[in-house]
């Protein structure tokens, strides 16, 4: 039997509060799988703690990264790999082979690199003798297939707009040919023109490559252009988990009726 991508039994997550203050717990008793290959939607509003699950499934944790999320109970395995055992974020077994793309592309891309040298980064952090001339070939596909001109591969982030620098995260992300790609509100702050090819993209590289991937929206339209299987996120629980439809046509928590109510309102 294949073994999920990303497998998490009764997962407790916090933040360890500041100044002796209390832990801030953000997920609490959460079980889900996502099968090799399947794409899983998390859907939620702001606090629901979809962005804390997200940094945890892509490793972000407080033994790899300071001020990481806590795993505070139960167990989180990403591609077989147990996630409370991981350390230095430059060594963990994950950091080559899950693409992640944070909502802010600050945490990801490097202030003092051009944009051409943040998307190659990850071929050289898996292979230092990677050719450059190669990398060159591959960054610029990957910059063309995020609907960014190639002038744009010699600037720095602060020369872009917050748009394309996510796209350029997203174009990061992708370029390793991930096994499971994290991507937290891929498209946050992407004018509304573009937003819809570049979720496009997304779902054909997904399609084709066949990676695994966790997707974080606040947007149901999104949603559905990107998965056919959602968890709805409430306060750091899950209130609903199946097949679109299936969860908001017959929603079991108040949170999840609403989403229905807004979704045929939309529809309509």
């Amino acid at each position: 039997m294949t073994e999920p991508a990303v497998r998490a039994r009764d997962l407790t997550l916090r933040y360890r509060g500041g100044g002796g203050s209390r832990p801030v717990q953000a997920i609490t008793g959460l079980t889900l799988d996502i099968a090799p290959g399947e794409t899983l939607a998390i859907l939620g509003d702001a606090g629901s703690g979809k962005s804390t699950l997200a940094r945890a499934v892509a490793g972000y944790t407080s033994r790899s990264v300071p001020r990481g999320v806590e795993i505070a109970g139960g167990a989180l395995e990403v591609l077989g790999v147990d996630v409370r055992r991981l350390h230095r974020r430059d060594d963990d077994e994950l950091a080559l082979r899950v693409g992640y793309v944070p909502q802010d592309a600050g945490l990801v891309l490097d202030p003092h690199l051009t944009v051409a040298e943040n998307v190659s980064l990850p071929l050289f952090q898996r292979d230092r003798a990677f050719s450059k001339s190669r990398a060159g070939g591959i960054v610029a596909e990957a910059i063309d297939a995020m609907h960014l001109t190639l002038a744009t591969m010699p600037k720095y982030p602060h020369e872009l707009s917050r748009g394309q620098r996510q796209r350029v995260a997203i174009a990061r992300a992708l370029v390793l040919d991930p096994e499971l790609l994290v991507a937290d509100e891929a498209t946050a702050g992407v004018d509304a023109t573009v937003r819809g090819s570049i979720l496009g993209h997304l779902a054909e590289v997904q399609r084709r490559r066949g990676f695994a991937a966790l997707v974080v929206s606040s947007e149901i339209g999104e949603v559905r252009r990107l998965s056919h299987r959602l968890a709805v996120l409430h306060r750091g629980a899950i209130v609903g988990m199946g097949g679109i439809d299936e969860v908001l046509d017959a929603p079991a928590h108040p949170y999840v009726h609403r989403l229905a109510e807004l979704a045929r309102a939309r529809a309509s």
